[in-house]
């Protein structure tokens, strides 16, 4: 019975205990630290092909947000549940393109509600372990580089197109279409091409100009 009461008496409280500024300063400070080495390790060692500098800038403001939200909340039942309600309401349009991306997004998130709850050691050496294991799976790939590449060609050489692909895929470790159009008489692809090193690159630019002079390309750095 007295566990019924304290219950009910928790969840109809709306008080809210006062929270330090001074504490709530350095919860602040270290989630902004932690966001930041979650971000360069994202630009650094990630592999999606997506402007990964644009979408690193989001998370220190997701771990800020989420360390607000829960060190404003933790103390109140009422709140807490009045936190589930509104985010049943929130809807994000944003689509994910890459699972990469949903994995930054969940420890950045963790960063916040780990700071938020106090609990500052584990979530120092968690995400200090993370970025660990992340470097060690992808130390190889720091010489790869990420393009854009936009092939115009005349839709009478459509039989060149699957030729010009092939040649392409010969050199990069990855490629994708992001973008078909025809205007007239032009058909213009583009692609998002990943290439193990410089060198690879070149050689699939001098490839494509010796084998395919007719045709229009351009490779534009993917940042």
């Amino acid at each position: 019975m007295d566990q019924e009461l304290q219950f009910l008496k928790d969840l109809f409280n709306t008080e809210v205990a006062s929270i330090n500024l001074f504490s709530f300063i350095i919860q602040l400070l270290i989630t902004t630290l932690l966001s930041l080495v979650i971000s360069y390790t994202y630009i650094r060692f990630g592999n999606a092909l997506s402007n990964r500098k644009a979408l690193a800038k989001n998370f220190v403001l997701i771990a800020l947000t989420t360390m607000l939200i829960i060190t404003i909340v933790k103390s109140s039942l009422a709140l807490s549940l009045g936190l589930v309600g509104a985010l049943s309401i929130v809807r994000f349009r944003t689509a994910i393109k890459e699972p990469e991306e949903l994995a930054y997004f969940f420890i950045v998130i963790s960063i916040g509600l780990g700071i938020g709850a106090g609990q500052f050691a584990v979530t120092l050496i968690g995400t200090l372990g993370i970025c660990l294991v992340i470097i060690g799976l992808n130390r190889k790939k720091t010489t790869e580089v990420a393009q854009n590449l936009i092939i115009k060609v005349q839709k009478n050489e459509h039989s060149d197109a699957e030729n010009i692909i092939n040649t392409i895929k010969v050199h990069c470790i990855q490629l994708e279409l992001r973008r078909l159009e025809e205007e007239g008489d032009i058909s213009e692809m583009s692609f998002a091409v990943r290439f193990t090193d410089l060198s690879a690159l070149l050689k699939a630019k001098n490839e494509l100009q010796e084998r395919f002079p007719q045709v229009s390309f351009s490779f534009l750095e993917l940042l």
